[in-house]
């Protein structure tokens, strides 16, 4: 005779071992194809790094100059420095463009892959669990994506994208529990 209630633990256990093996194979087979820029492809770190000391030099090598806007010299009479350099400023401004690309990409395809992750669960209508764990799958991979990318998206593109989530839900809803 079946147990319920190890029966429902049992059901419970592998609906949750879906959902995260689910996340964990979406996020590692991302990962894999496109892997995240990296930091010193952009700005090569050098042991000893040349020092600029004037604004030609600075724009020269793609830094950024910023002009000393305090005293012009020293308590005790020596020059200050007319401004100093950030020579990783073109190099870190390229960084940044490529991550926020990334992560916008990362996000489009969690979000692809938790809507099919829905739409798939409908197919094992004759299991249950495995249903479950598919749509509770594509519900994180929804939470990941908006989480991952939340603080790259600007106020209109968060609204849009909890328009098109709460959208997906409801007709995917709607379709399966008539």
């Amino acid at each position: 005779m079946d147990n319920p209630h190890g029966s429902r633990w049992l059901r419970a256990a592998f609906i949750i071992g879906i959902v995260v093996v689910l996340n964990l194979f979406f996020n590692y087979s991302i990962f894999l194809v496109y892997p995240e820029p990296q930091y010193d492809t952009f700005c090569p770190q050098v042991q000893v790094p040349p020092t600029y000391t004037t604004q030609a030099s600075c724009v020269a090598a793609d830094g950024q100059w910023n002009t000393n806007a305090g005293p012009k010299s020293f308590s005790d009479g020596t020059p200050a420095p007319a401004g100093y350099c950030n020579p990783d400023y073109t190099c870190n401004t390229n960084y940044q463009h490529a991550t926020d690309t990334y992560a916008r990409n990362v996000f489009i395809a969690l979000v692809v892959l938790g809507v099919a992750a829905l739409g798939v669960s409908f197919l094992f209508g004759s299991a249950p669990v495995v249903a479950a764990g598919l749509s509770w799958g594509g519900v994180l991979s929804l939470i990941v994506a908006s989480a991952r990318y939340w603080s790259h998206a600007q106020t209109l593109l968060q609204v849009i994208i909890l328009a098109v989530a709460l959208a997906a839900l409801i007709w995917f809803g709607a379709r399966r529990f008539k």
